[in-house]
C-alpha cells in the first residue's frame, strides 16, 4: 500500500483509540445529504412512474384523436391494427354526468369501453375490487371505491344518471327521463382523484347517453413491449385521414408530466446544497487538521516525502469520507424507502391525518421508483464533491516547508 494512502487512513482510524469524532461527524454529514437525495429522487421519480403507468394501463401508449367524433371507427382501427408493433386498439366515449343515489348526487367522469376490445387496452379486471366484468353490460356501470362510498352505494344498487342532453332536449320542449343503471362492480386504481370520479360503462350505453350515435370520441392504442411510442406516433400518423392524430401518452398530459420532471430536478438542486455543506464541514476540519499537525507534516516532509505526496494524503481523506458517507447514505436512503408506508402514517397520523395526506397527495400509497442513472450521479457528484473538499487543505500542507514546519508550536 502506497505510504500517503496508509497514513490517510491513520488518520482518519488511528489504531487503538474509540472511533474518532472527526471521522464520525464527516462521514454521517455526507451520508445525510446523500440519503435525503436518494429518497427526494427515488419519491418524486415514484409519482412520474405511477402517473405513467396509470396513464398507460388505463389509456395505452398513444391516444388517436380527432377534431370532431371519429364517425368510421372500426375502419380506422383496422388500419392502425395492421401496423407493426401495434398491440391493441379500442374506442371510447368520454363526459361528465350527474349520477344519484338515494338523493345523494355526485359529477364523476364516465368512460364508455367496448366489451369487446377494451381487454387489449385496459386491463380493467386487474383494477375490479368488487364484481366482474362479465356482469357489465348495457344496463349497468362500474364505479370506483370512493364515489362508491360517497353515493352510499355497492354491487347491485340502482343510480340514475342524468346527461347534457336532457338539457338540450328541455330546450326543444321534450321530456328525457335519467337512465337507471344497476352497479355492476367496484374499482381501485390507486389514485385518489380516479378513484373518487371514476364510472365505466359499455360503448352503447356512453353513445346513447350523449346522443353521440356510432362515433367516437378517440381510440386508445396499446404497444407490444419493447415498442418506442414516439416511434410509433410516426408511423401511425400518415395513415390517419387529415383531421386526426396520433400522440403519445406525455402529449396528452405534457403539462402534468413536465410539472412533475421540474418538482425533481427543484428537489435534487436544494437537497445537493447538504451535501455541499457537508464537504465545506470536510474541508475545515481538514485545514484545522493541517494546523495540529504541522509538525508532523514538517517532519515527513524532513523523511523526504514531497509535497505531492503530502496532499495525496489530504485528499485521499476527502475521498475516502466520501465513499464511506455516500455508501452509508445509500443504504440509510433504501432502509428509509423500503419502510416509507409506515413513515408517512405516523407522521400523517400526527399532522393531517392519513385521509388528507391521500387526497392532497392523490396516491393510496407514496410511490417510489429508483433509477440507476440518479443513483449513480449522487453518488459520483457526493465522492467528487468530498474529495475536492481535501484539495485546499492539501494545497496549504504542501506549501509547507518542513523546517518552518518543524519549527512551528
Amino acid at each position: 500500500m502506497p505510504w500517503p494512502l496508509y497514513l490517510a487512513l491513520k488518520q482518519l482510524f488511528p489504531t487503538g483509540r474509540r472511533f474518532p469524532f472527526f471521522t464520525f461527524m464527516s462521514g454521517l454529514g455526507v451520508a445525510v445529504g446523500v440519503a435525503l437525495l436518494h429518497v427526494a429522487t427515488s419519491i418524486m421519480g415514484g409519482f412520474g412512474h405511477e402517473i405513467r403507468r396509470m396513464i398507460v394501463d388505463t389509456q395505452g401508449e398513444i391516444q388517436v384523436v380527432s377534431r370532431a367524433n371519429i364517425q368510421n371507427p372500426a375502419e380506422i382501427m383496422a388500419q392502425v391494427r395492421a401496423i407493426e408493433g401495434v398491440a391493441g386498439v379500442t374506442p371510447v366515449v368520454r363526459g361528465v354526468v350527474m349520477v344519484m343515489h338515494r338523493n345523494v348526487p355526485a359529477y364523476p367522469m364516465i368512460q364508455g369501453v367496448d366489451l369487446a376490445t377494451v381487454g387489449e387496452v385496459f386491463h380493467l379486471q386487474r383494477y375490479l375490487v368488487r364484481g366482474s366484468l362479465d356482469d357489465l353490460d348495457d344496463d349497468s356501470v362500474i364505479l370506483s371505491t370512493k364515489l362508491a362510498i360517497e353515493l352510499g352505494a355497492s354491487v347491485g344498487s340502482q343510480l340514475e344518471v342524468y346527461t347534457p342532453l336532457i338539457i338540450d332536449r328541455m330546450g326543444r320542449d321534450e321530456v328525457l327521463l335519467p337512465r337507471v343503471v344497476r352497479v355492476a362492480g367496484l374499482l381501485q386504481i390507486g389514485h385518489d382523484q380516479l378513484d373518487r370520479s371514476t364510472i365505466i360503462t359499455t360503448l352503447r350505453t356512453m353513445q346513447e347517453l350523449y346522443g353521440s350515435g356510432d362515433s367516437v370520441q378517440a381510440l386508445n392504442v396499446r404497444l407490444a413491449p419493447g415498442v418506442d411510442e414516439f416511434e410509433m406516433v410516426r408511423k401511425i400518423n400518415p395513415v390517419l385521414p387529415w383531421e386526426m392524430r396520433a400522440q403519445t401518452w406525455f402529449e396528452t398530459n405534457a403539462d402534468f408530466q413536465s410539472i412533475v420532471k421540474f418538482e425533481k430536478y427543484m428537489v435534487f438542486f436544494l437537497l445537493t446544497f447538504i451535501v455541499i455543506v457537508a464537504a465545506l464541514s470536510i474541508m475545515s476540519s481538514l485545514l484545522i487538521s493541517v494546523v495540529r499537525k504541522t509538525r508532523e507534516i514538517g517532519l515527513v516532509g524532513a523523511l523526504g516525502a514531497r509535497g505531492l505526496h503530502v496532499a495525496v494524503c489530504f485528499c485521499t481523506q476527502g475521498f475516502v469520507l466520501g465513499l464511506v458517507g455516500t455508501g452509508l447514505g445509500l443504504a440509510l436512503g433504501q432502509a428509509v424507502l423500503h419502510f416509507r408506508a409506515d413513515i408517512v402514517r405516523v407522521v400523517a397520523g400526527l399532522t393531517v391525518g392519513e385521509d388528507v395526506f391521500q387526497q392532497f397527495y392523490q396516491f393510496v400509497d407514496l410511490p417510489s421508483h429508483t433509477l440507476a442513472s440518479d443513483v449513480v450521479i449522487i453518488a459520483i457528484g457526493s465522492v467528487l464533491a468530498s474529495t475536492l473538499a481535501g484539495v485546499l487543505p492539501a494545497w496549504r500542507a504542501a506549501r509547507l516547508k518542513p523546517v518552518e514546519a518543524l519549527r512551528h508550536e
